[in-house]
Parts: structure tokens; sequence; C-alpha cells
């Protein structure tokens, strides 16, 4: 099938109106209107770009692919001998242009490791967790060895009040009251008295 794309605009000067037929592109001897070639192969083109493009753009596709083909009837006067393959050919290139776009974008969004300043320590939140550090030791400096040893078994070994109540020969209230005593030294050591 041979598309011939510049037998009706030869009869029509710049200032005529377009006539109903100005979509129509010979092949060959029959004439081949775009609505045909759209209604024929819009339908393949569609599923074509759906496997290589976002479904998003998958209108947007098509369209511009048979705009470029009839915008191919201004710019050329050769004859089509395939139309099918030329849309196919669009389609690709379309696809192709796309895909250069979008390396081109993401090549200007991408950020050298050498360009980035790495956030290194919060010297402030060090400086904090060293005093905070510091001011824990000194409370536990504070207690006494068997409130300390109580409290560390609690707070640390996550023994329960009744084994520790077992390991130290104490009542259960006996370690609830060296646990209360812990707590209020280390609250008063945080709080800075």
């Amino acid at each position: 099938m041979r598309l011939n794309i510049d037998a009706v605009e030869a009869r029509i000067s710049e200032g005529d109106p377009l006539p109903p037929e100005h979509d129509r592109l010979a092949c060959g001897s029959s004439p081949l209107s775009l609505n045909a070639l759209y209604r024929e192969h819009s339908a393949r083109l569609r599923r074509y770009f759906a496997g290589r493009a976002s479904r998003n753009d998958t209108d947007d596709l098509v369209q511009e692919t048979f705009a470029r083909l009839a915008g191919a009837k201004a710019r050329n006067s050769a004859a089509i001998e395939q139309p099918r393959a030329y849309v196919n050919r669009i389609a690709c290139n379309l696809l192709r242009e796309q895909a250069r776009f979008a390396a081109r974008r993401s090549a200007a969004l991408h950020v050298s490791d050498e360009d980035v300043q790495l956030a290194g320590a919060d010297p402030v939140a060090h400086l904090e967790s060293r005093d905070m550090i510091a001011r824990l030791e000194h409370a536990m400096a504070r207690m006494k060895p068997a409130t300390r040893e109580i409290f560390m078994a609690h707070r640390l070994d996550g023994y329960t009040y009744c084994e520790i109540a077992e390991r130290t020969g104490l009542s259960v209230k006996g370690v609830e009251k060296h646990i209360c005593k812990a707590i209020v030294i280390v609250n008063r050591a945080m709080r800075g008295r």
C-alpha cells in the first residue's frame, strides 16, 4: 500500500479553506483517511505503549503518533509505501525520545557525592549526651552500694522485684524502697541539683 502525502495539498492554495477530505492521504490509487488509520492502529499502539511507557502517557503517545503522521503530509512530498510501518517507526521514535528526555532529566537531578556535605555527629547533642552520662555516673556514685546493685539489677539486667528479693534476702517492700531511693537520686542529678 502506497501513501501519497502531497496529492491533496497540491490542489489547495494557501488562502483556500480546507475541503472535507483534507485528512485523506492517497495510498496507491485509493485515498486513506487519517481517521481510518487511527481506527485501524490506535488500539494496537495503545497496547504497544502500555507495555513500554507509563499508563498515564499511553493516550498522549498515540495522539502524538498520529499528529506526526498528519504533519508528515505537510513536510513530505514523497509517497509512503507502508503506512503501518511508518506509524510503527513514529511510535518507536517517540519512545526513544521519551527515554532520552528522562535520562537527561535524571542526569540533571543527579548530585555527586563529592558535592554533598555529609551530616556529621551533632556536636551539641554529643556534649549533652556526655553531660548526661557524667551526671548519671555521679548519681550512681552517691548511692549506697546495696541501693546501686538493686537499681542496676532491675534497670539494666531486667530482674523483677521478686527475683531481686530472692537473691538479696530482702522483702519485696525493701527492694521497692531501694529502687525509690535510687530514682530520687538519679532525678535530682539529672536536674542538676
